[in-house]
């Protein structure tokens, strides 16, 4: 990935219903750049798939949570790879100390978020992980 790869995922973050023709516009390039950069990423896995951010009102009702998470070995970027295809983990920061990864989680109900720590729990190269729900702003 070079800097325009970036540009174009930062992009795409902001606003991923944005046209080729738009993102091209944003970024300096021709839609045909953008078209080809777009199907590179999505062939070689860096971008696994689009989604949709809701307002915080639509999100009222919805369990969020923190799950630290450790990898043993030198699994981590399998195991990101395997978490950011999932539709349920909204953001993923790499840290120090005792985790090696912070997974932000949103899901509708409590069965949801069972399934996820589950899902998580399984992915081959997680070691040990710790959630904590996020109940109300401070």
């Amino acid at each position: 990935m070079d800097d325009l790869d970036r540009r174009l995922i930062a992009e795409l973050r902001a606003d991923g219903r944005a046209s080729l023709s738009e993102l091209a516009k944003r970024l300096g390039v021709s839609r045909g750049t953008v078209q080809n950069r777009l199907d590179r990423l999505i062939e070689s896995e860096v971008i696994l798939g689009f989604t949709v951010r809701l307002k915080s009102v639509a999100d009222d009702d919805r369990i969020r949570a923190i799950m630290m998470i450790e990898v043993a070995g030198k699994s981590t970027r399998r195991v990101v790879q395997v978490l950011r295809g999932l539709p349920e983990i909204h953001a993923l920061y790499s840290t120090n100390g005792a985790y090696d990864l912070i997974a932000e989680i949103e899901v509708a109900n409590l069965g949801e978020f069972d399934r996820v720590l589950s899902t998580v729990r399984s992915i081959e190269g997680v070691a040990r992980s710790e959630t904590s729900l996020l109940l109300a702003p401070a």
